[in-house]
């Protein structure tokens, strides 16, 4: 690890344990939360990881509604993919070379102005899919920016040894925010309707970016100020990557594991056709919350991972966990025998990245290169819809069963 990264040097005066015993060497280790730096940005995580998950459920359901087509879900998903590619690859070599807490002002202010643009559109009846992918394509390349400057930030708020803590505590709020999200916006949407869901997340954004505000200065470390923000810094990323094979084999898994095994563009359809008796918004918001019920327990047991040596090993169990679980739900046609299949993806979603991937690397090097994976849990859901772009078209026009959601699921040609 980079101990450079880490300016956080004195210690609390209360000392230290040394050996967790008993049932807390498995639960989650909360030695950050009591540096009031660290314990701000972790709270405007949580606000962040509501609210943005009600845009997140809201603006499919919007493009479905709009379309009452999947293969559009998926196109503006990929919309949004690019951008969110190609901001995370430069905000991880822009995170080094400018001052982090300003970096984290401009983008979390650009992500509450299009949570605020979404509402207007929505509010006004402009009913353009057009309107909603340029808007998800600004969106996705502020989060871009946005998430490695956050996690960059974290090494610069704790000691080296607590680092590993800070991430699963971030990580574990991430997942947990894509928890109540998406239940909270099923419950709200036959209430308030959609328009209301973009006006909560921008007021929720508005408070992340005063949480921010009152961050100590974050500028870049000494040696780093001159560094430019640019091709060489991505490639310097990807040369590490490739160096190191527990790293490189968790990214390729996780890429494989989202890209072609995730149908959450299936998700409208499926909540308003098949899962309809349930309740469309309840259902929506089940589906999407599945998955990071599973990685909020992973978090909740992250002491286990966090000290894991076979990470090899751990990364492969999450992908033969991960298959299996996606196989359950495209073969279920009931929507609480499929929903208990799902959340089991989103433990190995946790482990394979929170744990073997950030508790054993420099930060600065893995933020070039991985910026676009590791900038949040929620940050691939654009490519995660792309395949059932391709696929959904084939499905037949009626309520979608479990041939076609397997179709969904794996989207092999």
């Amino acid at each position: 690890m980079d101990t450079s990264e880490s300016t956080a040097k004195e210690r609390d005066p209360a000392p230290e344990t040394s050996r967790r015993r008993g049932w807390r060497r498995w639960a989650m280790d909360t030695r950050p939360l009591p540096r009031p730096a660290y314990r701000r940005l972790w709270s405007s995580t949580i606000v962040t990881a509501v609210g943005s998950q009600l845009t997140a459920v809201a603006v499919p359901k919007q493009i479905y509604d709009l379309t009452g087509s999947s293969a559009w879900v998926g196109a503006a998903s990929l919309a949004g993919l690019v951008p969110l590619i190609v901001f995370a690859l430069w905000g991880g070599a822009i995170a080094d070379s400018m001052d982090r807490r300003k970096l984290l002002l401009i983008t979390n202010s650009g992500i509450a102005v299009t949570s605020l643009l979404f509402w207007l559109q929505a509010f006004t009846g402009l009913e353009s899919v057009a309107a909603l992918m340029v808007l998800l394509a600004v969106q996705q390349a502020f989060w871009g920016l946005n998430a490695p400057a956050r996690n960059a930030s974290i090494a610069r708020l704790v000691p080296e040894d607590e680092l590993p803590a800070a991430n699963a505590l971030g990580s574990t709020v991430m997942q947990t925010g894509q928890v109540a999200g998406p239940l909270l916006a099923g419950a709200l949407i036959p209430v308030i309707g959609l328009p209301e869901l973009y006006l909560i997340d921008a007021v929720a954004l508005c408070v992340t970016v005063w949480a921010v505000y009152r961050l100590p200065s974050l500028p870049p470390l000494a040696g780093t100020a001159a560094r430019r923000a640019g091709v060489k810094e991505i490639a310097a990323g990807f040369r590490y990557i490739s160096g190191h094979t527990v790293l490189l084999l968790s990214f390729l898994a996780d890429i494989i594991a989202m890209v072609l095994g995730m149908p959450r563009a299936l998700f409208p359809q499926l909540a308003a056709q098949t899962y309809a008796p349930y309740g469309e918004g309840v259902a929506l918001g089940l589906l999407f919350a599945a998955i990071p019920i599973g990685a909020v327990l992973g978090g909740l047991f992250s002491g286990t991972f966090s000290r894991a040596r076979r990470h090899g090993w751990m990364v492969i169990g999450a992908v033969v966990v991960w298959g299996a679980a996606i196989t359950g739900f495209g073969l279920s046609s009931n929507l609480w025998v499929g929903w208990r299949s799902w959340p089991w993806p989103g433990w190995p979603t946790w482990c394979r990245w929170s744990s073997a991937g950030r508790s054993c690397c420099p930060p600065r090097p893995t933020r070039c290169a991985g910026a676009c994976r590791a900038s949040s849990p929620s940050s691939w859901r654009a490519a995660r819809a792309w395949p059932t772009c391709c696929t959904a078209p084939r499905a037949p026009p009626s309520a979608p069963g479990p041939p076609s959601r397997a179709a969904g699921c794996w989207s092999s040609p």
